[in-house]
């Protein structure tokens, strides 16, 4: 049997010689105001030129969805003409204004003229979205194209001046 007043050996220490050694003792290295400054416009400079290499298109910019050849050609492909879904937005903002004319007639037109655009750029996209799918078999025979369609098919309701990455082709441009 042990006897009930054997201790560790040495006193309790005082709570503020613990919390003192602590601090002393951080992990965390001494950082001055002109590092965190400094740190700071490091990684906005870094995620500038990144976001920049990112819209031009560069490969090793581009996050995984919008990486590889046949994205590329894709993108190539979309941005090479015109698509009913990239002028959807500014169709439902006139649509809206229409709406707030007090003209039954008139609001009836505006709506249905927005979901005949919606069908139509539905319809474009699974037009788009075989077209592409055959193209990048065709063009690239051992590559899978799941998901191919849809990515097409997104970015051509964009607005071509707000997609990402920048758009190479011209419309018009003959993409191979």
């Amino acid at each position: 049997m042990t006897s009930a007043t054997s201790g560790k050996g040495r006193p309790t220490p005082k709570r503020k010689d613990s919390e003192s050694k602590r601090i002393v003792s951080s992990l965390s290295p001494v950082v001055t105001k002109d590092q965190k400054r400094a740190a700071k416009l490091a990684a906005r400079a870094d995620r500038t030129a990144s976001r920049t290499a990112y819209l031009r298109g560069d490969e090793n910019a581009l996050p995984a969805r919008d990486r590889g050849a046949e994205r590329r050609f894709a993108r190539d492909f979309v941005d090479s003409r015109r698509s009913v879904g990239e002028y959807f937005l500014p169709i439902i903002f006139i649509v809206l204004v229409l709406t707030l004319i007090p003209v039954a007639a008139v609001q009836f037109s505006a709506i249905a003229i927005m979901y005949l655009v919606l069908l139509i750029a539905v319809i474009d996209g699974v037009f788009l979205s075989r077209k592409i799918r055959a193209r990048v078999s065709e063009k690239f025979p051992n590559s899978a194209t799941k998901g191919l369609g849809m990515y097409a098919w997104l970015r051509s309701t964009q607005m071509r001046r707000l997609r990402a990455p920048k758009p190479q082709a011209k419309v018009g441009d003959n993409v191979h």
